[in-house]
């Protein structure tokens, strides 16, 4: 197993506590994102802006890990506000393209921070990697 972090996306508070990133083998997974800041939420009340930060970060650490956002395979997608669906498929659709990954979409009552309206969690393949040149 290797952690995966990326400059981009803060690091856990305790990095005893869990690992933003992990590559197992041939799979990378990536624990829920989100639009938490020191300042609050990146987008402040807005799920829409917090979904684009929130997938952001989400592609960073596919990145981070050697994958691209079409080796995601699934997403789990917590939502505060069922009603945010929509923003947050707009978002979504900005990242991902062709064959989309498996996802389910929950409403949850809370996230690990006051403000934040939505979470992703992503686990995919990393590529096959390139035949040796001769």
């Amino acid at each position: 197993m290797t952690r995966v972090g990326h400059p981009d996306v803060a690091e856990p508070p305790r990095r005893d506590m869990f690992s933003n990133a992990r590559v197992v083998g041939d799979q990378f997974f990536l624990s829920g994102m989100h639009a938490g800041g020191p300042d609050g939420p990146v987008g402040g009340d807005d799920t829409h802006a917090q979904a684009v930060e929130t997938f952001r970060r989400v592609r960073a650490l596919t990145e981070a890990c050697g994958a691209s956002v079409d080796d995601i395979v699934v997403l789990r997608i917590y939502v505060t506000d069922i009603a945010d669906k929509a923003a947050v498929g707009r978002a979504r659709s900005a990242v991902f393209s062709g064959d989309f990954p498996c996802s389910t979409l929950v409403e949850v009552s809370a996230l690990v921070e006051p403000g934040l309206s939505v979470e992703v969690e992503a686990q995919g393949f990393l590529p096959e990697a390139a035949p040796a040149a001769d």
